[in-house]
């Protein structure tokens, strides 16, 4: 078992595909339920419009920390078991609409890069669906490692925010 001391991970949700709320929601459920994982927080549903082609639904983003006794990439693994199980495509091309899909944001203070990992997440400073719901759960001096404090990143735009 690829099992060792508790660490903090935050994981960003999101879906627009196949009641997108609920697929969000149902995910929150799975990952307080997956082995050596417990749910610390969670934020609200935030409604955003999609990366890349418009010619797609809206997206449902939300962000979750965990305190997990995973490993990286076993963490990685439970939270691809998890998408599959929500019939994730992954042929859909980058930026394609998704039923659902799961990012390890960051690893406690860690910085990984592995051919099937890489965190902190390199595109989410740049994402405010990804900021704006974890300034929700995270303290702002939360470290972005190699890259700041969260609050150096916090977007002006708001988010049309759910529940």
């Amino acid at each position: 078992m690829s099992e060792f001391a508790e660490i903090t991970a935050y994981i960003g949700l999101g879906s627009n595909l196949e009641n997108p709320r609920q697929q969000v929601t149902d995910a929150f459920e799975e990952l307080q339920a997956a082995a050596h994982c417990r749910m610390l927080r969670r934020s609200s549903l935030y409604r955003t419009r999609p990366v890349g082609p418009q010619d797609q639904p809206d997206f449902i983003n939300a962000v979750a920390s965990l305190a997990t006794r995973l490993q990286a990439e076993r963490l990685l693994d439970v939270l691809q078991e998890i998408e599959q199980r929500h019939h994730r495509m992954r042929d859909t091309g980058r930026w394609g609409p998704r039923t659902l899909d799961l990012d390890l944001l960051l690893y406690g203070d860690q910085c990984i890069e592995t051919p099937r990992l890489r965190v902190p997440h390199p595109e989410m400073t740049r994402r405010a669906f990804v900021l704006v719901p974890l300034r929700e759960i995270a303290p702002r001096d939360l470290a972005l490692p190699g890259q700041g404090r969260l609050g150096d990143f916090l977007p002006d735009a708001s988010l049309d925010r759910l529940a």
